[in-house]
This record gives structure tokens, C-alpha cells and sequence, in this order.
């Protein structure tokens, strides 16, 4: 079941995806990564899906990641004593404290820490942008605005504070319940909804305790300005489109998704891009051109994972769906012009000796004509240092441990495999080859190249790089 990409899946689950039958025709369409949605359904919901994708595990014997993401925090209005209410241009609206429900001039905004950072001229958006407001005068528990854009607005619309940071955590009392529920589950990833900074990252990994990867979601703007510190801190990172469209215009969006590509290759961060991709399939059997377009400007950018979330959730064509990412994934990468693209990206090796055994790994592959970079690892620190190099050829994986081969399955290029060390050099011969022979990445006779620390088994002590001949037995 090797991949014939290197680019990956996500897919997220729902009511159109939970059955075992559905999930298992997702994997082989090509999905490398189940998504559980915390901010839909319950528990049991989410324990059924985890069992049915252990199952699926087992029964294909490949490593399944699965990533659970937190709701965050949702900033919403109150409700309405009549119903929706029709905002004009120019007119004034009252935000508040009041739990009164609301009218026409005013409405309750539960929440204390937004009008602690609003100040005259801040701007409010509601209803996912469609309607602004302007600051006029605010206090600890009011904003007077006037409506810059008008529109309908009904009960718990979602409110948006653009260009302002929020004294709130990304993790709500809900969310804290929802993610001690993943990691008793034993999720791989923990999806950080509302990182503004890159303090909620270390609130998290206390809470976490080493139990499951960090994918930090920049949903914010405000996470933007202090990128580099949250890729530093964070396992993995996801660019959040749709919600960073809310609060930035539009031409903003396929710049930043960019800045942030190159910042995670440039840290060997695995980043995800999301939201929106092939929305179209949601109701009909093929993408829009431009949805195509939108996959392949992801991929020919170098990212490590590009996202389902509706499309497979709640959509007709969940699997249609996972089908054409993949094949979209494929064909850009058989254009010489995404090879291109991804050498003149490459990143230089850091002052270290697993940098400098990863680049040596990737040229001599290269040179040489090799099949696969074959990786001993424990932690996955070099199984990412590799994929940081983007080598034309499979990465081969090969780890004991079983959460971290399920963990590497979403990097960019890593074929994963969950097996014993190696004891000798003998034996590291022998089982990367058996390795590259099962799983299709190279032949007998033709050369791997092997990286890996010794002693054995010891994380974090990449020293070796090895070239041998594939053999059976």
C-alpha cells in the first residue's frame, strides 16, 4: 500500500464518512490521515470512527494517523428576542454584556475579554465578514459601533475582532474535556484551534504531556506576526484559510499560505494546507478547474499535506472526492516543472550532524540513482530531517515505534513502517532491504541508500550513512 505520491491526504470524518466501508475506500483512494472534528458530534461518535480506523490499521497493516481536532474558542452574538434583524449602513448597533436577548439596536456579546481589547476605530466582523462594524466608544462591557456594512444577522453569529490580540485560551472547558478524551483514545495529532501566540503553545504541551504531536492552526492573523517562534514550538502546522480569509481580504490569503510553506520547510515542520480545496464536491461529482488549480498550487509549493474537511464530512462524493486530490497530487508531481520548483526551495542544512548526513543522503541518492533513502528512527527527528530535503525518491521510514511511525505518515515523502531496530550493520542491511522489497520501493539489485545512529536505537544520534544493494533474504 505504498503511496505513489509524496504529497499526502487529510480527510476529515462525519456523518458521510463513518462507516468501515467508507473509511477503508478513503484509504485506498489515497487518504494518509483521518481527521475527528470536535467541533461536531460527540464522544462516542469520535470513539466509534477511532476504532474503525484501528481496525483498518490492522487489517492492512500500515500505520493510520489520526488527528483529532479541538473546537477553540467560538466568539458569537447572543440571541434575538424577534428573530433576525436587518443591520443598515450608517446606523448604530449596541454590543454588550446584557444577556437581554436582542433587537435591532443592540445584542448581547458574551464575551469580556474582546471589549478589554477594543479601542475606538477597532473594527468588528460578524456573521463570517459579511457584516463590519466600527468602533465609535467602548468600555469594560460595551461597544457603540456603526455599521460599515450592513446585512442580516441572527442568533449566535460568529464575531471576528481583526488586527487585535485576545486575552483568551485556546482551550475552552470544552475543549480541555475533548482533549483528554483523544489522548485516553490515543489520537496521534492534537489539532490547537486559535493560536494567536506562541505562549498557547506551551499551555498546550503541559496539558498534552507528550502523549500526541501539536498541529498549531493559524487561523489568526495575529499568529502571523510571531511565525517563525510558533513553527519553532509547534510539532506540525496547519494554514487555516477559511477563517484567515474572515479576517484578512482575500489577495492576503495565497501570500501568507506561501510565507508559511517555506517557514515550516525551513524547520522541517510538516504543514498542512486546508479548507476550501475541492468545496465544489461537496454537492457534485468533479471539482471546479479552479479548485484543481487551488490542490496543485499547494503541491507545486512544497506543502506536506493538503485537507478534505466538508467534502468528505458531509459531502455526496466523499470518496470521489479523496480520489481526485489524489489525482491531482499525482500529476503535478510528474511535471519536471515541481521538481524545479521544489530544488530552488531547498533549504540549507543546519550545523549539525544530522543535517549533514540527511543532505549527504539526499545528493547520493540523487547521483547514484538510488530506489529509496532508507531512515532508522526512534523519535522521527530523522525521518523529518530527510523529508526536509525533499529527495526525488521514497523515504523509508523504519521505526520501532509504532506512535511515531503513525505520526511520520503524514511528512512529506515518508513511507512509514513500524518494525524492530536494527542490532548490527548486517542487520541494517537485511531488514532495509526486506523493507524496501515488501513495500515496493526499490528491487533486488538496486541501491538504497541508509542513514541511521549508532548505537542502535539510541534517539537523536544519526551518524551513519550506509549505501547498499537490495538482496532477498
Amino acid at each position: 500500500m505504498r503511496r505513489q505520491h509524496h504529497t499526502k491526504i487529510v480527510a476529515t470524518l462525519g456523518p458521510a464518512s463513518s462507516t468501515p466501508e467508507i473509511i477503508e475506500a478513503l484509504f485506498r483512494a489515497g487518504v494518509d490521515m483521518f481527521r475527528l472534528n470536535f467541533s461536531h458530534g460527540v464522544h462516542e461518535e469520535h470513539r466509534e470512527r477511532y476504532r474503525i480506523i484501528r481496525a483498518l490499521e490492522k487489517k492492512v497493516g500500515r500505520p493510520i494517523a489520526i488527528l483529532a481536532d479541538l473546537q477553540g474558542p467560538k466568539l458569537r452574538v447572543g440571541t434575538f428576542a424577534e428573530g433576525p434583524v436587518q443591520l443598515k449602513a450608517r446606523q448604530s448597533f449596541r454590543l454588550d454584556l446584557n444577556k437581554k436577548p436582542g433587537d435591532g439596536k443592540r445584542v448581547n456579546l458574551p464575551h469580556k475579554e474582546i471589549f478589554q481589547a477594543l479601542k475606538k476605530g477597532s473594527e468588528l466582523l460578524l456573521n463570517d465578514g459579511r457584516i463590519r462594524l466600527k468602533v465609535i466608544e467602548c468600555g469594560a462591557d460595551y461597544a457603540e459601533t456603526r455599521v460599515m456594512v450592513g446585512g442580516p444577522l441572527s442568533d449566535r453569529k460568529g464575531v471576528n475582532v481583526p488586527g487585535v490580540v485576545l486575552s483568551l485560551s485556546p482551550l475552552t472547558a470544552k475543549d480541555r474535556k475533548d482533549l483528554a478524551f483523544a489522548l485516553d483514545l490515543g489520537v496521534d495529532w492534537i489539532g490547537l484551534s486559535f493560536v494567536q501566540r506562541p505562549e498557547d503553545i506551551f499551555d498546550a504541551r503541559k496539558l498534552i504531556a507528550g502523549r500526541a504531536a501539536i498541529c498549531a492552526k493559524l487561523e489568526k492573523p495575529a499568529a502571523v506576526d510571531c511565525l517563525d517562534e510558533i513553527v519553532e514550538l509547534t510539532d506540525s502546522l496547519m494554514v487555516a484559510r477559511g477563517d484567515l480569509g474572515v479576517e484578512l481580504p482575500p489577495e492576503d490569503v495565497p501570500v501568507l499560505q506561501k510565507r508559511m510553506i517555506r517557514a515550516c520547510r525551513r524547520r522541517g515542520r510538516p504543514v498542512i494546507v486546508a479548507t476550501q480545496m475541492l468545496e465544489s464536491m461537496i454537492d457534485t461529482p468533479t471539482p471546479t478547474r479552479a479548485e484543481a488549480s487551488d490542490v496543485a498550487t499547494a503541491v507545486y509549493d512544497g506543502a506536506d499535506a493538503v485537507m478534505l474537511s466538508a467534502e468528505t464530512a458531509a459531502g455526496k462524493y466523499p470518496v470521489q472526492a479523496a480520489t481526485m486530490m489524489n489525482r491531482i497530487i499525482g500529476r503535478v508531481e510528474q511535471d519536471p516543472l515541481y521538481w524545479k520548483l521544489i530544488d530552488a526551495e531547498r533549504v540549507e542544512p543546519e550545523a549539525t550532524s544530522a543535517d549533514a548526513i540527511s543532505a549527504a543522503a539526499r545528493q547520493v541518492a540523487h547521483t547514484l540513482s538510488a530506489s529509496a533513502v532508507v531512515t532508522y528512527t526512534t523519535s522521527g527527528s530523522t525521518s523529518l530531517r530527510i523529508a526536509r530535503e525533499r529527495p526525488e525518491v521514497p523515504i523509508l521510514s523504519l521505526t520501532p515505534n509504532l506512535e511515531t511511525a503513525r505520526k511520520l505518515v503524514i511528512v512529506w515523502g515518508v513511507h512509514s513502517v513500524h518494525t524492530a531496530d536494527a542490532r548490527s550493520f548486517a542487520d541494517m542491511e537485511k531488514k532495509a532491504s526486506a523493507a524496501a522489497l515488501t513495500d515496493h520501493c526499490a528491487k533486488t539489485g538496486e541501491r538504497i541508500v541508509i542513514t541511521a545512529g549508532v548505537p542502535f536505537g539510541t534517539p537523536g544520534a544519526t551518524n551513519v550513512l550506509r549505501i547498499a544493494r537490495v538482496r532477498k533474504g
